[in-house]
This record gives structure tokens, C-alpha cells and sequence, in this order.
């Protein structure tokens, strides 16, 4: 259930209860319902939502890999769904999201300039090391070989390493939603000199930070402002926020990087999407940015299914000999191998149950605006980030534990200064290509430089070895 209700909302019964269960069942079968009925009529019927969710998630995306045609429709049905479902609430009662009134006041603007020196190359930071140029390519080139990136990641880092101009974004304007995030592009995107909409919570604290890292920056930072507090409440101020950033000059960027704890992350990442929407329909030169969750289910490459299988079946001695009693006595679940060997594409399902219904649901929303945008012939940047040690993953012991022993595994956890370093590379990449290249299948444009971590190459399926990786990092994640 959802408390302190105002803004963008969850549909109310006949009881006047807000169900997240109700909301996320309903729209997973909505989407299933197009190319898979009888996937839909069992998540209707499901009463076990919050322990099965995951069989359905998948479903969705297993769905869609037969024509484009098959996962566009899985894609529109969702969205279709959700927006038809969810309210706002105002004075007057609920109104459709297709009918959220205009009825807050506009926006006013701060300016922070930078007065830092412009960064003009690409410099990563990894391991207490600063790399650029030749070492970057050389590390990039190790990731790949360790499974860690997929191959394309290394073309496109060593396309914007070859195009240093890039990095400023001349031209652009780069709306970062949830400006304060961990992994959003702000510090690397000012760095670089680019003009930048910051757009986070009115909450000074926030703002503070904003405003800090715009003047340590080279670039511009602009911010909305009401009664002289800069910051916006998405759930309550997406009308004049398309306003604001309808004004904004040069092409609209629209980034993606909000996150909430549990149902308030559907709620945002819902008005983010109902932000993107509008703003596509009001300008002709909107891009969008997002970044993919790796734990999630994602359909892969051959050359993906064939090294975990390699690993699979050249793993030691030693694993073997502790593998099989664990997968037996586990009744198979502990352990198992990552693909069945001739799979084309694989299916990687690195969904963790810890991360809840509601997570997997705000996440695969941008998913499918970003799909469908593409198709549509918006310019998207959708890229799939590695897994990274936030502060709201390692609040959650489980996961913390799991992320410390990943590496045992095959699987490299990544700081933030890496990742949101590296997706802002990625985003610059595919800005300055049009999205990066078109494939046949919407599968193939998700798993183009994909940086998921090792999770998609590893010997093991992901899920069968989290609850050990966590056993085994313990003792780290504690230190």
C-alpha cells in the first residue's frame, strides 16, 4: 500500500486502496496480452504477485523475441496500460494521466556557470587511476576479453576517445532528471563544459550539491525555480516542467536517472515517462537517455551464450566436484549453467528478487518508452549499466553482500566514479550517432554496448549463484 498521497498516484479501489500488487499485475498482463494470452491470463490470476513477479518479467521479454513487431507490441501495450491506469490527484479529485492539469504556476530560472577548467578528453576513473587515451582502449579491451563489456562498448568509448569535441555537447541542452544521482551524468557532463537542466527534488541539500558541482565544472547548469527554491516534486509538477524544458534551447536531452525506494519509484519513473510524452510530442528535436538496470532479464548475443558455455564447461575440478552435490541438494536451483548451449539469442535473467515488483516494473518502463521512441525515430540513448556499489544498493545487506563476492564469479562490481563516468561516454557516443547503429530486432539495440558487468557472460545463471556470492561476501561487505 502507499501513503502520503498528492500528485501522480496509484489506482484506487472501491475501497479507496492504492494496491501496487493490483497496478503491477494488471499492467504485465496488458502487456503479455497482445502475443502471449495465456502468459496474460496467468499473471491476472496470479495471487502470489510479490514471490512470482520474476517468472513474468521474463515472459515479457521471451515474448517479444519472436518478429520486432512481437516486442514493439509488448512495449506500446505496457505503456498504454500503465498510463490509462494511473491518476492524479488534485483539489477536484482524480483525473486521467492524459489529463493532468496545468494548474501549477510556471518556473522560473537559477544559472550556475562553471569556473573550472574544461576537461577535453576522456578520462575514466578506475582503481584509483586516471585513464585516457591508449590505456583507456587497453582497459576497455580487458573488460571485453574478461566478459566483463560487450564488445561494441569498446568501438564506441574508442569512438568518442577518437572525438574529443564531443564531450561538450555543443548544441545541446542535457536535462538530467534526478540530477543528484549516483549515477547520473552531471559531474562529467559540466566537466566537459556542457550546458546541462538539472532538475531534482526542491530540497536545499540537493540543490547545495547541484550547484556545487556546477561551479566546479566548466559548463552551464540551469535550474527550475518556485518561490525562489530551485528544484521540482516530478509528482506534482510535470505540466509546467514541460514548459520549462519545452523553452530550453538547442536540441532537448532528456535524461532518465531517477530512482526512489518502492512504490514511489513507479510513481516517478511514471511521470518521467508521461514528461517524455509530452515533450516529444511538443518538439521535434527531443532525444532521450536512459540507463538499463543489468539485473534484469535481457536477451543476448550468441558470442555471449558461447564463452559462459566455455566457462561453463571448462570450470575446474574443484567446482565441479562442489557444484553437483550443491545442485542437488538445491533441487537444481544452486549453480546452474548460464544458457542451454545452442541458444541464439540467450536469455539472461539476472532479475533479483530483493529489488521487488516495483523496481522491476519502473525500470522496464523506460525500457519500453525507449523502444518505442526508436522506433518512432526519436534519437535514444539506452544503455545497460554495470552493476554499481550506489548507496541504495549497498543499504540492502543481501545485495551488498552478493556485490562483494560477485567477483568470484565472473562478475566485476564497479564504483561510481566509473560507472557514471563511462555511461556518460556511452551517452555522448550515441548523441553524436544518432542512437548508435539501427539493428533488425529492438533485442540487439538494448544489447548494443551493454556494460552489464560479467552478468551476461559468466558460467553461472546469475540467480543461481547470488545467494553463494552473498555467503561468500559477508565478511567484505561488513569491512
Amino acid at each position: 500500500m502507499v501513503d502520503e498521497q498528492h500528485g501522480l498516484v496509484f489506482p484506487s479501489d472501491e475501497e479507496g486502496r492504492r494496491s501496487t500488487t493490483a497496478l503491477g499485475r494488471s499492467v504485465v498482463a496488458d502487456a503479455l496480452r497482445p502475443v502471449d494470452e495465456v502468459g496474460a491470463r496467468a499473471a491476472e490470476r496470479e495471487t502470489a504477485w510479490r514471490g512470482e513477479y520474476l517468472l513474468y518479467f521474463r515472459r515479457l521479454v521471451e515474448a517479444g523475441l519472436g518478429a520486432p513487431e512481437d516486442a514493439l507490441a509488448v512495449a506500446r501495450a505496457g505503456l498504454d496500460s500503465l498510463h490509462g491506469r494511473m491518476r492524479v490527484l488534485g483539489d477536484d479529485g482524480e483525473a486521467p494521466l492524459s489529463a493532468w492539469p496545468g494548474g501549477t504556476e510556471g518556473f522560473d530560472q537559477v544559472e550556475v556557470t562553471g569556473a573550472g577548467e574544461r576537461v577535453e578528453e576522456l578520462v575514466l576513473p578506475y582503481r584509483g587511476d586516471r585513464l585516457c587515451g591508449d590505456g583507456l582502449r587497453r582497459q576497455v579491451d580487458r573488460w571485453v576479453e574478461a566478459g566483463v563489456v560487450e564488445p561494441s562498448v569498446a568501438d564506441a568509448v574508442g569512438t568518442v576517445v577518437d572525438n574529443p569535441g564531443w564531450l561538450r555537447l555543443e548544441g545541446h541542452t542535457v536535462a538530467v532528471i534526478g540530477a543528484a544521482s549516483e549515477m547520473g551524468p552531471l559531474q562529467a557532463l559540466t566537466r566537459w563544459g556542457a550546458r546541462v537542466a538539472a532538475v531534482d527534488l526542491p530540497r536545499s541539500g540537493l540543490w547545495d550539491r547541484v550547484a556545487e558541482t556546477g561551479r566546479a565544472g566548466a559548463g552551464t547548469v540551469v535550474a527550475p525555480v518556485a518561490d525562489s527554491v530551485p528544484g521540482a516534486d516530478l509528482l506534482a509538477d510535470v505540466p509546467a516542467l514541460v514548459e520549462w524544458l519545452a523553452a530550453q534551447p538547442g536540441t532537448l536531452v532528456l535524461g532518465n536517472y531517477v530512482y526512489a525506494d518502492g512504490a514511489t519509484n513507479v510513481r516517478v519513473s511514471t511521470a518521467v515517462d508521461e514528461l517524455s510524452r509530452r515533450l516529444l510530442a511538443t518538439r521535434d528535436d527531443v532525444a532521450l537517455a536512459f540507463l538499463a538496470t543489468p539485473t534484469d532479464v535481457f536477451a543476448v548475443p550468441r558470442d555471449a551464450v558461447e564463452q559462459a558455455t566455455e566457462r561453463y564447461e571448462s570450470r575446474s575440478a574443484m567446482s565441479k566436484t562442489i557444484g553437483r552435490p550443491l545442485r542437488a541438494a538445491s533441487g537444481g536451483r544452486l549453480l546452474r549453467r548460464a544458457y542451454a548451449a545452442d541458444s541464439d539469442p540467450g536469455l539472461n535473467d539476472s532479475l533479483v528478487p530483493q529489488q521487488g515488483p516495483n523496481y522491476a516494473l519502473a525500470k522496464r518502463l523506460q525500457r519500453w518508452r525507449s523502444m518505442v521512441a526508436r522506433h518512432e525515430g526519436a534519437i535514444v540513448s539506452m544503455n545497460v549499466a554495470p552493476p554499481t556499489r550506489t548507496r541504495s544498493v549497498v543499504k540492502n545487506r543481501a545485495l551488498a553482500a552478493a556485490y562483494a563476492g560477485a567477483h568470484r564469479f565472473g562478475v566485476e562490481v564497479f564504483d561510481p566514479s566509473t560507472s557514471n563516468v563511462l555511461m556518460a561516454a556511452l551517452l555522448v557516443h550515441d548523441l553524436h550517432t544518432g542512437g548508435g547503429p539501427r539493428h533488425d530486432h529492438p533485442w540487439q539495440d538494448e544489447a548494443y554496448a551493454a556494460a552489464h558487468g560479467g552478468l551476461w557472460r559468466a558460467a553461472y545463471a546469475p540467480r543461481s549463484a547470488l545467494g553463494l556470492a552473498a555467503l561468500l561476501g559477508i565478511g567484505a561487505a561488513r569491512a
